[in-house]
């Protein structure tokens, strides 16, 4: 794909070689992410931070990236502080927004709300999270941490094997990862959840046509075996009609360090998009792994600002000038972890 200009507002967009491209941006993006070095080469420039939905990391993480290159962020948090409460279509918040700004990323809860806004906005958009439907850059920077984590143990994401564990039916981290991953090879996915909260039916279909092995349970000790990463998410409570239908399945499937230590690999990598969820009737990823070698869930959040700065360069056509105008940090910061 042209990078150039683009929205982003579909992991389907993507072939391989645009993953690699990607990538190989990212790793150059972390002496500023790692607060190194400072670059101005987004100076002047508006990113239109729009979240409709509740947002801690991908909000932050984007409005993060930006600054990091030198440009400035502007932000609405709710529907009820913008003029769609008033009635605005999104075709007209998109015309007007996209007037104030270079580029927007968006958060909706409605699915394909992003692409609706898209068509009028007369700047590059990217989707931050469309409902149950999609969420691209937390597919790349899941796949891109995948990658790293599995180099670093001298494995390669083709022919791997993944758990994927919890509400799978209304996880959009899960259906545009697996979405990514069809562009891999002989990779075995094992899709751990109640039957009532299966991977939707086409994207098991479409992982079987790509020549992958699916296996679906709801044990989930067997299913955690002979796996390189495991994947675990939440119960999306805001997408049940009825919250009492989420409690039903809070806390059936949890990861602690003696389930991790008695199933998984030694080398097998631990990871959630966040948030997990704490409280003691969920408690889906235990406190107990938090110093555990193969828990990359913060790792995770870090690689979210290195690709979602590589997307921006990309889009805004300022990769090869990122450095032009880098100069040294005037500040310390120790980082201990």
């Amino acid at each position: 794909m042209n990078f150039r200009g683009a929205h982003i507002l579909s992991v389907k967009q993507f072939e391989r070689a645009d993953i690699d491209r990607l990538f190989q941006v990212a790793d150059s993006m972390e002496p500023y992410a790692h607060r190194e070095r400072v670059s101005k080469v987004l100076d002047g420039a508006i990113l239109g931070n729009m979240f409709f939905e509740p947002s801690t990391r991908t909000r932050v993480s984007f409005g993060c990236a930006f600054n990091l290159l030198g440009g400035h962020v502007r932000e609405t948090t709710d529907l009820k502080s913008s003029s769609i409460s008033k009635g605005e279509s999104l075709y007209d918040t998109a015309r007007v927004i996209s007037g104030y700004s270079d580029i927007i990323v968006m958060r909706h809860p409605q699915p394909g709300s992003v692409s609706e806004f898209a068509k009028a906005s007369r700047v590059p958009v990217i989707n931050g999270g469309d409902g149950p439907n999609e969420h691209p850059s937390q597919a790349l920077l899941d796949l891109y941490t995948i990658k790293k984590e599995l180099h670093s143990k001298d494995r390669e994401i083709d022919g791997m094997s993944i758990a994927m564990v919890g509400d799978l039916k209304h996880g959009r981290t899960v259906h545009s990862l697996s979405q990514l991953l069809l562009l891999y090879k002989n990779i075995t996915f094992t899709l751990i959840t109640p039957n009532e909260l299966r991977m939707p039916v086409e994207i098991v279909s479409e992982l079987k046509a790509a020549g992958h092995q699916v296996i679906e349970t709801e044990d989930m000790e067997a299913g955690l075996m002979d796996n390189d990463t495991v994947y675990l998410t939440r119960i999306q409570e805001e997408r049940f009609t009825n919250k009492l239908e989420a409690d039903i399945y809070r806390g059936r499937f949890r990861l602690n360090q003696a389930i991790y230590t008695r199933n998984c690999q030694p080398n097998t990598v631990i990871m959630h998009p966040l948030p997990r969820d704490s409280r003691e009737d969920a408690n889906e990823l235990d406190n107990d792994l938090n110093q555990h070698p193969n828990l990359a869930i913060f790792r995770q959040t870090d690689n979210g600002v290195l690709v979602r700065m590589a997307l921006f360069t990309l889009i805004l056509d300022v990769t090869n000038k990122v450095d032009e105008s880098a100069k040294e940090v005037g500040w310390y910061t120790e980082r201990r972890f």
